[in-house]
């Protein structure tokens, strides 16, 4: 992985938290971090039906232990954090919908502020922790709905439940590094990713999941927001990211603990209706349709501005999103095929690290 700035002599036999190990995101991190030789320990609700990433890829079986509590739980993330002794910590887990947010705000807010909280609070408890990683998103910025991209100096803000869960997550974490972190030298840093595509997504009310099962089920595809922009990234492009700046926040102090953008390039933002026609241009699938009445508000216009990302850490985007797309397609054909799911994954993070947009 060294083509990737991840360096297995770090990694290798190092004590690594993962916090929503069982969702896609976290199944992606566990496996790359698994090839990397970390010892995984995992933190979150138990799998469920929708857990497909975990469960077709036996992610269980890739990390050392499977916590299952609910960060809402301060005396659950204590207990977790006390008995795997972490060195890292890579908070990804979430209530992650915009959508599921206006159904459940109050429980948006729980998960997503206190959930946050309560892990810190926790880590300011123990001595192991050199390094947390927390993931929030890039709707956590005040969306002007300009046309330029979002640095992390922007404003923050959050037009709905879960955008605004996140900026909230954004300034606890700033607070908490400042008040009592950095005195005892654990570097604490925010991420922020774009539009999020791969294998194993499930997930409710997002585009890919959504076009994938009306095309299963053999039924019209219907899609929100067509003209929206969004920045959309293969899933290894952003957790690539947070490896590596766990690895940088760890190797070297006080350099690196602040806000990191991890997007893709500008060509890479795209309407939601481009990517639908893409996806049904690769699968041969009769064109998609929009609904006829709007939804609650969702931002239409987003781009980010990961100079700082490339310029400090020597990160980069690798896949193009027609790329991206064609990736999660094949993982999901793999899935439908019955193959096995740990090596399609892991074939597809030596490819992706091999390549080069």
């Amino acid at each position: 992985m060294e083509n990737l700035g991840l360096k297995k002599n770090f990694w290798d036999g190092r004590s690594v938290l993962l916090t929503g190990h069982t969702g896609f995101k976290g199944g992606w991190a566990a496996s790359l971090l698994n090839m990397l030789g970390a010892k995984v320990h995992g933190l979150s609700l138990p799998p469920t039906k929708a857990s497909r990433f975990f469960n077709s890829v036996g992610v269980d079986g890739l990390v050392v232990s499977n916590e299952y509590g609910n960060i809402k739980n301060y005396d659950d993330c204590l207990r977790v954090i006390k008995a795997s002794a972490p060195e890292i910590i890579i908070h990804m887990a979430a209530q992650p919908l915009v959508r599921a947010s206006y159904s459940y705000p109050l429980e948006t807010y729980l998960v997503n502020v206190m959930g946050t909280a309560n892990i810190l609070e926790a880590v300011r408890q123990v001595d192991t922790v050199e390094a947390v990683v927390n993931v929030t998103t890039d709707k956590c910025y005040k969306n002007n709905e300009w046309d330029w991209p979002y640095r992390e100096c922007e404003a923050l803000g959050g037009y709905d439940p879960y955008s605004s869960s996140k900026a909230c997550a954004e300034i606890i974490s700033a607070a908490y590094r400042d008040s009592f972190l950095n005195e005892k030298g654990v570097q604490l840093a925010t991420v922020r990713a774009g539009n999020v595509i791969g294998g194993g997504d499930w997930s409710k009310d997002r585009l890919l999941p959504d076009i994938l099962r009306s095309i299963d089920a053999e039924k019209n595809i219907i899609i929100r927001s067509p003209s929206s922009v969004r920045p959309w990234q293969h899933v290894l492009e952003p957790v690539t990211g947070y490896l590596l700046l766990a690895q940088k926040l760890a190797e070297e102090k006080n350099k690196f603990d602040s806000a990191w953008n991890f997007g893709p390039e500008e060509n890479d933002c795209w309407s939601v209706g481009g990517v639908a026609s893409k996806v049904c241009e690769l699968l041969e699938y009769s064109d998609w349709t929009a609904p006829a009445t709007k939804g609650p508000h969702e931002a239409s216009f987003l781009k980010l501005d990961s100079s700082k990302a490339k310029m400090r850490l020597g990160w980069r985007p690798r896949w193009h999103v027609d790329t991206a797309l064609q990736k999660t397609i094949e993982w999901h054909q793999d899935f439908r095929q019955q193959k096995d799911m740990n090596q399609t994954t892991i074939n597809q993070i030596l490819s992706y690290q091999k390549d080069n947009i």
